[in-house]
């Protein structure tokens, strides 16, 4: 057998789900439509002759709730989104097809977990919490890692804890930990492929501030063609202190939407 890769997963391997479980009520941003779910159909509605009967579901929801990601389509500034396309132009017909989430290919990467957390002492980040430059900087010194070109870059700040308690994790009056402009322009001199967080929007929402000023999206998406992964479930890995692993992610391949739900994993050989 000449595939490495196969004989890696035939010798073992584990599997860390990083993405969110889609259920009626979840906390998601108020900016975008709420994930329902129903049964139009359920058993015993309709039932054959032979005594067999199906259920169906009806599903609706926007493509940025649950774990999920944000093609390039999804932020503009000054009406441009990345590369100079006018954002305006590009919508014209209701699909972005220069960049809508159909563009970005499967992911198969090496990724990288920064988890602030731990490397201040502390369980999680408080609300509104800029995660610093500094930061970075010593998780990686303190995780002994180093994030390189085409990364995918995942940063834990502790506040998925909350995504059980529903509006507490939207941080609304609180405010979200996360990365702010400084922090995004260090990812990006990076030039990685992803990056991802915990949280609502990946970056530092102010208290009371909700998602009035998004900076950290401007400097990725826009300016840099990075993609932001957001909501990620990133507890096991912490607890299993795993740093460094094999990314797997594929976008639902939704013609010209700025965004798909996610199911990402991490890899690694037992």
């Amino acid at each position: 057998m000449s595939d490495q890769l196969l004989r890696a997963v035939q010798a073992g391997v584990t599997i860390t789900d990083l993405g969110r479980q889609l259920r009626v009520g979840m906390p998601q941003s108020p900016n975008h439509p709420q994930f329902w779910h129903t049964l139009p159909r359920r058993h015993g509605d309709m039932t054959r002759s032979d005594g067999g009967s199906a259920a169906n579901d009806l599903i609706t929801m926007g493509t940025h709730v649950g774990t999920h990601i944000d093609a390039l389509a999804h932020v503009s500034h000054d009406g441009k989104m990345h590369g100079g396309i006018d954002a305006a132009e590009a919508g014209i017909g209701g699909k972005y097809i220069e960049l809508g989430v159909h563009t970005i290919a499967p992911m198969m990467r090496r990724g990288v977990l920064l988890d602030i957390p731990r490397t201040l002492r502390i369980d999680c980040c408080e609300g509104g919490y800029e995660i610093t430059v500094d930061d970075l900087e010593a998780a990686c010194r303190e995780q002994d890692v180093e994030v390189t070109q085409g990364d995918v870059v995942l940063i834990r700040s502790g506040w998925g804890q909350l995504f059980d308690e529903g509006q507490p994790y939207v941080g609304g009056l609180s405010g979200v930990p996360g990365v702010g402009e400084a922090g995004a322009r260090w990812l990006a001199e990076k030039n990685l492929h992803a990056v991802g967080a915990d949280t609502i929007a990946f970056e530092r929402l102010a208290p009371g501030g909700g998602h009035a000023l998004l900076p950290a999206h401007r400097v990725l998406l826009v300016e840099s063609g990075i993609y932001i992964i957001e909501a990620l479930d990133l507890e096991e890995l912490s607890a299993k202190q795993q740093y460094e692993f094999t990314f797997v992610l594929v976008p639902m391949n939704f013609f010209g939407a700025t965004g798909s739900p996610v199911r990402p994993l991490a890899v690694a050989s037992v």
